[in-house]
């Protein structure tokens, strides 16, 4: 699904809703880790593997066991990365760097990205056999702009949700703002939306959110929420 459409989100139901609610939930971004750390993070390292290794330490994937490990960004994991994952996910074992002995880990792993990932293996940027091993139960989430029924109910969630934090009451928005969200394009998707609420009830104290307070796009004489940024 497109960045902002609720992929991290949806991770977290899959886990809390199940039998694994108990257990660790892992949230690992695969594009924030840079590519000299990320096995030490994934896989833990042993005292003394390299200097600045000055205790043992356990990676995310053991620290996740009995639980879900999310590998959000997974496209954009390096292919060096993506074979030592694959092996993980067959055999359920793996060493931590500098380590001998074998760690068994039980793991569900719920893996996002915003790319094409068929067409991520046509370019070889990511293995087709990992592609594969994880391609068992694949979940499509539309972009915001296909799914406008919810657009409404997202926004009615966000001012609730902002009232709380920012201890306000506003009511919600208005007739003219509810046809501007609407009839917008969201290219943001669900984080867009959220932010656009956020700004607004932090810069205005009236019952509803009214179009002057949205960021105004165009000159159609309808506002329109610009997309931040």
């Amino acid at each position: 699904g497109e960045s902002g459409t609720g992929k991290d989100l949806v991770a977290k139901v899959i886990h809390y809703e199940s039998g694994r609610a108990d257990r660790p939930f892992m949230d690992i971004n695969c594009t924030a880790l840079p590519e000299t750390l990320i096995e030490s993070e994934l896989f833990g390292f042993e005292k003394g593997a390299f200097t600045d290794a000055k205790q043992m330490k356990k990676g995310l994937f053991e620290l996740a066991d009995g639980g879900t490990a999310f590998l959000d960004e997974i496209a954009d994991m390096k292919l060096s990365t993506q074979a030592k994952l694959l092996k993980i996910i067959e055999n359920k074992t793996f060493k931590r760097i500098g380590g001998v002995k074998d760690i068994s880990v039980d793991l569900r792993i719920v893996a996002a990205t915003n790319k094409n990932l068929v067409e991520e293996v046509k370019k070889d940027n990511f293995r087709e056999d990992l592609f594969y091993r994880l391609k068992v139960i694949p979940v499509m989430l539309p972009a915001l702009r296909e799914r406008r029924d919810d657009i409404l109910l997202l926004a009615k969630y966000f001012v609730e949700e902002f009232n709380r934090e920012f201890k306000k009451n506003v009511k919600g928005i208005s007739k003219e703002t509810a046809k501007a969200f609407v009839n917008y394009h969201w290219p943001g998707n669900i984080r867009e939306l959220r932010n656009v609420i956020e700004r607004a009830m932090i810069l205005e104290n009236e019952d509803y959110i009214l179009p002057e307070h949205l960021p105004v796009g165009g000159h159609s004489g309808n506002p329109q929420p610009a997309h931040p940024g």
